[in-house]
């Protein structure tokens, strides 16, 4: 009895319907249509929300986040993590309050706050980089040193600077529009426009991106790897004390304590954009998305009188969501990787 033998060649076995649709869409378009979804619900349910008042207080509620969340997608393309962004802020903000307490005209103190954050950044950089520590523990470490500093310095106590005259430059820049624009939403697309030329066309962002990707190839490669991964952390820092000074100006001072829930929105809405959370992969266009996604629906949150209380369980839940999309849209890759190796 003749036995035959098909030789055809197996093909190649498929990958999960999730995995594909991901594929298909992109990492953002996930993000897309669920801002497109609830901006349609929220548009039939609540006439304010299509007001230009009420789009100008989703700006403004939202640019310290944008601002952080640019930082931390820096750091994590590059493979690393920075647990104390918001932190770093609410110290930098204490001391840019207690600087315009003390006669600092705005220029001046805006100029030391800023080098404060880099030196914050820089502090995480060396002692994962050069100390070898690691990133989880030093960033855990710098945070809770941070939130201390802003606790001596002030005493506990929330610092208010609306009647200080070095404050009045920066609360007219943050009510201040051109040609109907507000200075804010300006200033944003600034810091995100520059972002993404360092990351697209500078030989910095390219190096952000192999370190994340492989950071030993990128060191065989002659990529200055400990140096890049610090001007990161540098970056993160200097966020952060941006941050902290939009945040003074909407609030028209300084707490030395910091909402919790902040670091969760900032991570959710870099992963929800994208960026993986492996590193070197991803983008700050897609993290815009991600914050403007959160911001969504905290917006809605408010117009529809849900309690506060939800916010933090919100975003608990979208980030959990957003990490396990990209897990899946990551074995999808490496499947794909695997197949075409075969």
């Amino acid at each position: 009895m003749t036995i035959h033998v098909d030789e055809r060649p197996l093909a190649p076995a498929r990958a999960p319907l999730i995995s594909r649709l991901l594929r298909a869409t992109g990492p953002s378009t996930g993000a897309i249509a669920g801002i497109v979804v609830l901006c349609i619900a929220l548009g039939f349910t609540q006439p304010i929300f299509f007001t230009v008042g009420n789009f100008t207080n989703l700006i403004s509620a939202n640019s310290a986040v944008l601002i952080l969340a640019v930082g931390t997608t820096f750091v994590l393309l590059s493979g690393g993590l920075d647990l104390s962004v918001v932190a770093a802020g609410a110290a930098s903000g204490v001391a840019f309050c207690l600087m315009l307490q003390s006669g600092f005209d705005a220029l001046p103190a805006v100029l030391a706050t800023l080098i404060i954050g880099c030196l914050f950044g820089a502090l995480n950089g060396v002692l994962i980089n050069f100390g070898r520590i690691p990133f989880l523990v030093v960033t855990l470490g710098t945070a809770s040193v941070f939130a201390s500093l802003a606790l001596v310095v002030s005493d506990g106590k929330t610092i208010n600077v609306f009647d200080i005259a070095g404050f009045q430059p920066i609360y007219s820049f943050m009510l201040g529009s051109a040609l109907g624009v507000p200075l804010l939403l300006v200033l944003d697309v600034i810091l995100v426009v520059a972002a993404v030329l360092v990351l697209k066309f500078t030989i910095f962002g390219r190096a952000v991106f192999a370190i994340g990707s492989n950071r030993e190839a990128a060191r065989l490669n002659g990529i200055n790897v400990q140096m890049t991964s610090l001007l990161v952390y540098l970056i993160s820092g200097l966020s952060a004390a941006l941050a902290s000074l939009i945040q003074v100006g909407r609030l028209t001072g300084a707490a030395p304590t910091f909402d919790g829930t902040l670091l969760l929105t900032v991570l959710a809405a870099v992963l929800i954009g994208g960026t993986a959370y492996s590193g070197g992969e991803g983008g700050v266009l897609g993290t815009v998305i991600g914050v403007f996604f959160l911001g969504i629906i905290q917006n809605g949150l408010t117009l529809t009188n849900v309690s506060s209380f939800w916010r933090g369980a919100v975003n608990g839940a979208v980030l959990i969501l957003a990490v396990a999309l990209g897990v899946a849209r990551d074995r999808g890759v490496f499947r794909r990787k695997k197949l075409s190796s075969a």
